[in-house]
């Protein structure tokens, strides 16, 4: 099994998802979280930069092909075990749906804080209320070092803006007609490849409207 990964940086990040380590002449392609992928693209790396990350290595019987899952640290890394043990969580849900760092999301289970865990792609009310009642009291022994870490603690400012607009552009979204998980949604679908929307209210805005101008023209 596989829990470690050090080499050289052989592809970079795809999108948000994923990239490819070069370790000993064999290249491993590993999926990357969103608050992960960001966390490297801060990095500014380059091909052949040295890489290491923490691996989550999954397969089953069902099915055969690996899944390497990538992250920056252990902590990391137990509290993404953590929620896949959550019932409809699996290894894929959970890569597509941590695009909060971890101690942001930890924070909202033990506030039992629905609306925030709402916000991440693929999770509902019901998982959400599942998440909170499965992990309430159980994160944070997995969390506490990077929520005491000050790297961290600088970045809550922004990640609370990046929230609030997200409740912003949501509110907006539901006022002209959308439902609140068709918002939820069209807003991560823009995000998806532009965090940067993230930080603009009404270009996020613009773009939820040309993507469902262009479909509807499609």
């Amino acid at each position: 099994m596989i829990s470690f990964l050090k080499g050289s940086l052989r592809k970079l990040p795809l999108g948000n998802s994923k990239l490819e380590i070069l370790v000993n002449g064999i290249g491993y392609e590993v999926l990357l979280p969103v608050f992960v992928f960001e966390s490297l693209h801060l990095k500014q790396l380059e091909i052949n930069d040295e890489i290491e990350l923490e691996i989550y290595y999954h397969a089953t019987e069902r099915s055969p092909k690996p899944i390497l899952v990538g992250f920056n640290s252990i902590q990391e890394k137990n509290f993404f075990e953590q929620m896949i043990q959550v019932e409809g969580v699996g290894p894929q849900k959970a890569v597509t749906a941590l695009i909060f760092p971890i101690h942001v999301i930890a924070r909202a289970i033990e506030t039992e804080d629905v609306h925030t865990l709402t916000q991440m792609p693929g999770i509902g009310s019901r998982a959400a209320q599942k998440i909170v009642a499965t992990l309430k009291g159980k994160v944070g022994d997995s969390t506490s070092a990077l929520i005491e870490d000050k790297v961290e603690q600088s970045d809550d400012a922004d990640i609370d803006r990046k929230l609030n607009l997200r409740k912003e552009a949501s509110t907006i979204l539901v006022n002209l007609g959308y439902k609140e998980q068709e918002a939820i949604r069209s807003i991560n679908e823009a995000t998806e490849n532009n965090s940067d929307l993230e930080n603009d209210l009404e270009a996020l805005i613009r773009e939820i409207f040309k993507k469902k101008q262009d479909i509807s023209n499609s």
